[in-house]
């Protein structure tokens, strides 16, 4: 499944944008571990070791629907102007 890889994102708008996101999108860590960023424990479980000063340092992400992926990416790319 491809991924998408995020690079100092603004915390607060991420997870909007993950709400709004369709599929499960996970958090996969370089150690394997798949975290569904859908349920809000694992985003403060999967996040809270990789947030540096308010913002995610890296993360690699896989969506379940590939438009999910779209949305995240132009996210990543654009922040908030990108809607």
């Amino acid at each position: 499944m491809p991924g998408l890889d995020l690079h100092d994102v603004d915390v607060k708008a991420f997870f909007a944008e993950i709400d709004k996101c369709e599929g499960d999108v996970f958090l996969v860590t370089d150690e394997g571990d798949r975290l569904n960023l859908k349920s809000k424990l694992c985003q403060l479980i999967g996040l809270t070791s990789l947030i540096e000063g308010g913002k995610i340092g890296n993360a690699h992400l896989e969506c379940q629907k590939p438009e999910d992926e779209t949305k995240l990416f132009r996210f990543n790319i654009f922040g908030k102007k990108g809607e």
